[in-house]
């Protein structure tokens, strides 16, 4: 019977972390890209778009790099928190960071599209009746894409807990620190016999997203009845 080992429990519960806090950072901004991309007009549309969009065309790794050249000492971002004490690089913060970048597209690509099945008669309707646009915001489009928003962060779960790439260059491979499960694999494939612990890691991985991906289809099956 395989046993994990301690640095095998810090990279699961790790790599549960890094998905969870870029998810939830990520849902507010990701929320209000798609909005914007939705349903207002304004200068340099199309190049907002192709920005969102350009960490699905990059490899992982250019996009650590590049987080690593902003986040870094020298860094016109590391620069700034420095005074402070904020410390980003080689921490589980960089790599909670590096897998918002990578899936946030995903994200904003969901809510998109469950903001296009909303019937704009129902926003015209809102609107006709004198609700300002942020009560129109939380009464019709918010609860009308909810459908999208779950995709999107289940869609961003499971690529943060896939997350490999940028996340070796910006936040390292140290156990207990930043060790996520794709590190621990690498590291066991990369270590003579370690291949059956990489086996039981890639099913640990496995299981944690087919069961985010088992609740979103649920919980989308009950929104559905509800409708």
């Amino acid at each position: 019977m395989l046993s994990f080992t301690p640095a095998d429990y810090d990279a699961i519960r790790l790599s549960a972390k890094v998905a969870v806090t870029a998810t939830l950072v990520s849902l507010p901004f990701g929320f209000a890209v798609a909005y914007s991309l939705n349903y207002l007009t304004f200068r340099g549309k199309t190049l907002l778009e192709v920005m969102i969009n350009l960490p699905l065309t990059l490899p992982p790794v250019v996009i650590g790099y590049i987080l690593l050249l902003l986040l870094g000492k020298n860094g016109w971002l590391g620069r700034l928190l420095e005074p402070a004490g904020v410390r980003l690089i080689f921490t589980w913060k960089a790599a909670a960071i590096a897998s918002a970048v990578v899936g946030f597209p995903l994200l904003v690509r969901s809510i998109r599209i469950g903001m296009e099945t909303i019937d704009n008669r129902l926003i015209q309707a809102s609107r006709t009746l004198g609700a300002p646009w942020h009560d129109t915001l939380l009464t019709v489009i918010v609860p009308l894409s909810f459908r999208g928003i779950m995709a999107g962060s289940s869609l961003m779960f499971a690529r943060s807990l896939g997350e490999f790439g940028a996340t070796i260059i910006v936040a390292g491979n140290i156990p207990g620190v930043t060790q996520t499960i794709p590190l621990a694999i690498y590291d066991y494939v990369s270590s003579p016999g370690g291949e059956t612990m990489a086996l039981t890691l890639c099913v640990v991985s496995i299981t944690i997203s087919l069961l985010v991906l088992l609740l979103h289809e649920v919980l989308g099956k009950k929104l559905a009845r509800k409708d």
